[in-house]
């Protein structure tokens, strides 16, 4: 089940309209923006508009709006003209991997050659 609303969520704000972002898509159940700090050429996050604190916690209450995440990845690579050359959708889970905002997040990364591995 989600959780309400966090007030001290940034991306719970940008939901609500407290805080503003460049949106680039919005479903019923997602937000698309882009993010603040690119990696990339393209770099886009893809959020649940529920408050789950990451990606993991989201496929667990609700399957259904995860996979509305990692449709809308697709929608955005498409939008942003990437997906044929290639990009990249990760989801950092905890602080060790670098989540900053405790909101689950798809960053959409691309329009650049990406190395492997990551970081």
């Amino acid at each position: 089940m989600a959780e309400e609303p966090r007030s001290d969520c940034l991306f719970c704000k940008i939901v609500a309209g407290e805080v503003p972002a460049q949106v680039v898509r919005e479903t019923e159940t997602t937000l698309a923006f882009r993010d603040i700090n690119p990696q990339a050429p393209t770099h886009v996050l893809v959020i649940p508009k529920a408050h789950h604190p990451d990606g993991a916690a989201l496929a667990a209450a609700a399957p259904e709006i995860a996979a509305d995440v990692l449709r809308e990845t697709g929608e955005v690579a498409a939008q942003e003209k990437i997906a044929g050359s290639g990009y990249r959708v990760v989801l950092n889970t905890g602080t060790g991997a670098g989540q900053t905002v405790f909101h689950a997040h798809a960053h959409v990364i691309g329009g650049r050659g990406l190395e492997w591995p990551p970081g």
